[in-house]
C-alpha cells in the first residue's frame, strides 16, 4: 500500500489516494455565516493540490454556538446555493468533500454573548484564560433532543447541497467529546455514568444522520484517541467506542486528541506524555485498526511523504494532514512527482500553553488569509505577530456576529 492508492470505503465511494487535507478551522464565513469568496478561493487551492478527501473546518450546526465568531453555519436552506457553489469547487478535480459538523459545547468564548451548553455544568480550566469562557449549563433532554436533530438535519442540507459526506466531530473537547469525557460529563441520566451512556449521544447522532442521507453519503466520525488529561477519555474508552461504531454504519474514523485545556492535537499533553513530532496518534491508530471495521484515517503533526508512506504502511487507510496543507497547499501534487517537500511552522516554546497553543492556530490561520486572497504563505511569521492579527480580526467578527445575531432576534419577533 502507498498513499496514492484508491481507498474503497463501505458505502461503496471511493477515494482517489490516501491523503486527507484534515480540517481546519478558517472562520471566513459571509455576513450570514455562509461561505464567503476567500472561503471558495482557499478551497480551490485545495482542490488543485491533488488529495483525495477534503474535509472542511467547522460547519456549525447552531447558530448560537459557534467555535469561532466568523464560522460557517448550516442550520437552515437560506443559503444552500452558496453552499453548492463550496461544493462544485472542492469537488471539482476529483476530490471527495465533506462537510465537519459540529457544535461546540462549553469551548466557545464568552463574548459571543450566547449561552453555553454542556452535558454537566463544569467549567473549562484554563488558568487566567478561564475568564474568557463561561461556566456552561446543564442541558435538559429537550436540548439534547434539538441537538440531535440539529446534527441530522445539517448533513441532509450538505447532502441537497452537493457535498458526498459528513464528518461528526466528538474529538478536540467539543460537545460531544465533551459528553464522552468522565471529567466533563456528570450526569446520572442515561446520557452519563457508564461509557455506554456517555457515547449515547454521540450514537444517536450518528443513527439520525444516516437516516436522513443516502446510502452512498459518507458518515464518518472524528474521536479523540484519548483528551490526555488524567481521568478523563482515556485510549481503553476510545478502543470501546470505535467498538460500538462498528455496527452504525460508519464509512470512517479520525483518530486526533487531546481539547482546549490539552491541546495533544498540537503535540502537548497534559498529562505529561511526550508526543512525537510527526504523526502524534499512529500507534493508537494501529491499535485501533485491529478492531476497526471501518477504515482509519490518522491526523497530527504530518508533514513529510516518508512519514504518511509509513503511516500507511503499518495498516492504517488514511493520512490527514492540516497544517502542512495550509502552508503548502499543492502538497500531494508534488509528493505525486516525486518532490519531498515537507512545510513546517516555526516552533512555538512559550511557557504558557493555552497562550502557545492560540499562538500556534493562529499561526495557521494566517496562513490559510493569505492562500484565500491568491498570496504565497508564510510559514516563518511570528506568532506573536499572527496571534496579534487573529486577536483583531476576532474582535471585529464577534462585533459582527453579535449584531447578526440581534438582527435575526429582532426579525423573528417582528
Amino acid at each position: 500500500m502507498n498513499v496514492f492508492d484508491k481507498l474503497a470505503l463501505p458505502n461503496g465511494a471511493v477515494i482517489r489516494n490516501r491523503i486527507a487535507k484534515a480540517a481546519m478551522e478558517e472562520n471566513m464565513a459571509d455576513a450570514d455565516r455562509a461561505p464567503s469568496g476567500q472561503l471558495m478561493r482557499l478551497y480551490e487551492a485545495w482542490a488543485q493540490g491533488g488529495a483525495g478527501l477534503l474535509i472542511t473546518g467547522n460547519v456549525m450546526v447552531d447558530s448560537r454556538a459557534m467555535t469561532g465568531p466568523g464560522g460557517v453555519v448550516l442550520e437552515d436552506d437560506k443559503h444552500l446555493e452558496a453552499f453548492r457553489r463550496w461544493a462544485q469547487i472542492g469537488r471539482s478535480k476529483g476530490a471527495q468533500f465533506w462537510l465537519q459538523i459540529n457544535h461546540p459545547g462549553r469551548q466557545m468564548r464568552a463574548n459571543l454573548g450566547q449561552q453555553t451548553w454542556a452535558p454537566s455544568a463544569v467549567p473549562l480550566a484554563l488558568g487566567k484564560m478561564s475568564k474568557y469562557f463561561n461556566t456552561p449549563q446543564a442541558m435538559t433532554d429537550e436540548m439534547i433532543d434539538e441537538v440531535i436533530q440539529r446534527f441530522a438535519r445539517t448533513a441532509r442540507l450538505g447532502e441537497l447541497a452537493g457535498f458526498t459526506g459528513v464528518e461528526i466531530h466528538a474529538a478536540h473537547g467539543y460537545l460531544l467529546s465533551q459528553f464522552l469525557s468522565p471529567l466533563t460529563n456528570r450526569r446520572t441520566d442515561q446520557w452519563g455514568g457508564s461509557l455506554e451512556n456517555r457515547a449515547r449521544l454521540l450514537l444517536e447522532i450518528v443513527k439520525a444522520v444516516r437516516a436522513v442521507v443516502s446510502p452512498r453519503f459518507a458518515v464518518a466520525v472524528k474521536l479523540n484517541s484519548a483528551d490526555f488529561q488524567r481521568g478523563g477519555f482515556s485510549a481503553d474508552d476510545a478502543r470501546h467506542v470505535v467498538k460500538l461504531l462498528n455496527d452504525r454504519a460508519v464509512d470512517l474514523v479520525e483518530l486526533s486528541g487531546g481539547s482546549y485545556e490539552a491541546p495533544a492535537m498540537q503535540g502537548d499533553a497534559r498529562d505529561g506524555r511526550t508526543l512525537a513530532r510527526e504523526a502524534y496518534f499512529v500507534e493508537f491508530a494501529r491499535d485501533i485498526r485491529t478492531i476497526a471495521k471501518m477504515p482509519v484515517m490518522v491526523t497530527g503533526g504530518i508533514r513529510r511523504r516518508a512519514v504518511a508512506e509509513q503511516v500507511i504502511a503499518s495498516g492504517v487507510d488514511m493520512v490527514g494532514i492540516g497544517t502542512a496543507l495550509a502552508i503548502d497547499p499543492g502538497l500531494p501534487r508534488d509528493w505525486r512527482a516525486g518532490k519531498d517537500n515537507a512545510p513546517a511552522l516555526s516552533p512555538i516554546t512559550w511557557k504558557n500553553k493555552p497562550l502557545a497553543s492560540l499562538a500556534n492556530m493562529a499561526a495557521v490561520k494566517f496562513q490559510l488569509r493569505r492562500l484565500s486572497r491568491g498570496k504565497r504563505p508564510n510559514p516563518k511569521v511570528s506568532p506573536l505577530r499572527a496571534l496579534i492579527l487573529q486577536q483583531l480580526a476576532d474582535v471585529a467578527r464577534t462585533r459582527e456576529y453579535r449584531r447578526w445575531i440581534m438582527q435575526r432576534a429582532n426579525a423573528s419577533v417582528g
